[in-house]
């Protein structure tokens, strides 16, 4: 839905349009000259629209409604009442990473779900082997074991299976884990200056892995 208000706050432009950067640029073509900024909601698909609007020469605020308390009370939820409170917002907003940056963000994003994912097949290792026997084992230990170590362990044998197929699980979220952590400290570097301002090397910190140089 996309909304344009004046400075009197009356209704200039409203019109539903399709998730299509020309048929947007086209209907704010008319209005160019008197927009000041345009406010997008930060949802997750916003990059194709914010960076459409940018190139086009547009000023761009990406609007942070989680941090905005009037808007979790919002009465209507229909998109023409969004809009029209996004053009009221502009503040809070959210940082607009530049393009060859998102990349890095992205990876880093999907390298902490796959680490939650495989923090899931651990705790369930860990209350099952609890449940059945009564003995604990920690989750460091959990990440050494292979399918010789279950067999050892005084289960039934459908426990067991449940277990080797936690297992399997999380040896493949390890694999992937560490494909992504690979690619992004080859990518991601953030530049350290002194107190003079001059760049003193670069640093990057992945949970507990780190490298300096």
């Amino acid at each position: 839905m996309l909304v344009i208000l004046d400075e009197m706050d009356r209704t200039v432009l409203q019109r539903r349009l399709p998730n299509n950067l020309e048929q947007i640029c086209q209907a704010l073509c008319a209005h160019r000259e008197g927009i000041e900024g345009i406010a997008v909601e930060s949802t997750y698909n916003w990059y194709w629209l914010v960076d459409g609007l940018m190139e086009a020469g547009y000023r761009v605020h990406l609007v942070n409604t989680a941090a905005v308390k009037q808007y979790e009370g919002l009465k209507y939820k229909e998109d023409v009442h969004d809009a029209r409170w996004l053009a009221h917002l502009f503040l809070p907003v959210g940082y607009i990473y530049p393009k060859e940056a998102r990349g890095v963000r992205d990876l880093m994003r999907k390298r902490n779900q796959l680490i939650r994912q495989r923090s899931g097949q651990i705790l369930s290792i860990e209350n099952m082997l609890s449940r059945d026997t009564g003995k604990r084992a920690s989750a460091n230990e959990i990440k050494r074991w292979q399918e010789t170590d279950v067999d050892q362990l005084a289960l039934a044998e459908s426990s067991r299976l449940a277990v080797k197929s936690n297992l399997a699980v999380m040896h493949c979220l390890n694999e992937q884990i560490e494909r992504l952590e690979a690619e992004i400290l080859k990518k991601a570097k953030f530049r350290l200056p002194d107190l003079a301002g001059n760049v003193v090397g670069t640093f990057v910190a992945l949970g507990s892995r780190s490298c300096w140089s």
